[in-house]
């Protein structure tokens, strides 16, 4: 049955308010996206710089750091999932999500017992549902991490992976993360935080003569000076990974308002379509009764 004009009006101006709501929320995303993108461009000179320091202590001291130790024969593995605290951010969550269940289930075929910690609500209320394991989880702070949150989240992976095997500790720790390409791109990465894997190029991108190596002298010695650094490496890697995720959740998020803008102008305009219809069919039917009544009327005079 067709739809009343009055109901086509009363969709079409809900649709409106809808319309309103999400452009609203699209142009919120975006001023935020441009700060989370301010803020990683501003983290990385420290980050790369920081990347080189642990390079150069970690090749040239020989020191046997628990960070970068690896078991022979890993029996456990930690994997941290990046998700977002808020729905309206299209496949974002989903797909970091899928990519870590994909991890876990590799890992588990290489016969490792998997531990699961999580940041963010909708990867929570996703193992939640699922009633699946959780070993700690963080919320609040998807979409504006601060240093002290991620530390937060460093410092649990940390003392996992310096725990021992016996007492339920990690031999490994990977990350699930979104990194941003671009504003239309924004892709599902899996990296290992832990055991470090120090390269020796990371000094120095350029190739330089094995003779013409720099020589470092480490104050007070290379141990204090790795034990120091290499907590202070992992917590810059996880704050990384979660500046990465906030803006790639800001950029989803926009795209999502936009195709929802988008698709409300379109109905919008179909409804407008089918209430003009509706009315110029009611104004048809209106005349003809007129024309009807008339044509009778005149008949009824003519047989009197």
């Amino acid at each position: 049955m067709p739809a009343s004009i009055r109901e086509l009006r009363e969709r079409r101006r809900s649709v409106q308010t809808t319309k309103k709501i999400t452009r609203a929320m699209e142009l919120i995303a975006a001023s935020r996206i441009v700060k989370a993108q301010q803020a990683a461009q501003e983290s990385l000179p420290y980050t790369r710089e920081l990347n080189r320091a642990v390079a150069a202590v970690a090749s040239f001291s020989g020191y046997d750091h628990p960070l970068t130790r690896e078991n022979e024969h890993p029996t456990r593995a930690a994997v941290l999932i990046v998700t977002s605290d808020r729905g309206l951010a299209g496949a974002y969550s989903t797909n970091a999500i899928k990519l870590g269940d994909r991890l876990i289930s590799t890992l588990r075929d290489e016969g490792k017992e998997v531990k699961t910690f999580i940041t963010g609500r909708k990867g929570i209320a996703y193992y939640q549902f699922r009633d699946r394991d959780v070993e700690q989880s963080w919320a609040g702070f998807s979409d504006k991490p601060t240093h002290h949150q991620s530390d937060e989240v460093a410092d649990a992976l940390i003392n996992a992976f310096l725990t021992p095997i016996e007492e339920g500790g990690v031999d490994e720790i990977h990350v699930v993360y979104t990194r941003m390409e671009s504003m239309l791109i924004q892709e599902p990465r899996v990296r290992r935080v832990l055991p470090l894997r120090v390269v020796r190029d990371a000094i120095n991108p350029d190739p330089v003569p094995e003779g013409l190596l720099p020589l470092y002298e480490f104050e007070p010695d290379p141990v204090t000076v790795l034990n120091a650094l290499l907590p202070l490496y992992v917590r810059n890697r996880i704050h990384f990974y979660l500046m990465q995720g906030a803006a790639s959740e800001l950029a989803s998020k926009q795209k999502a308002m936009k195709s929802a803008t988008d698709n409300a102008e379109e109905l919008i305009q179909k409804l407008t379509r089918d209430a003009n219809r509706a009315r110029q069919s009611q104004i048809t039917q209106e005349i003809t009764e007129i024309v009807g009544g008339a044509s009778a009327l005149a008949e009824t005079d003519d047989e009197e």
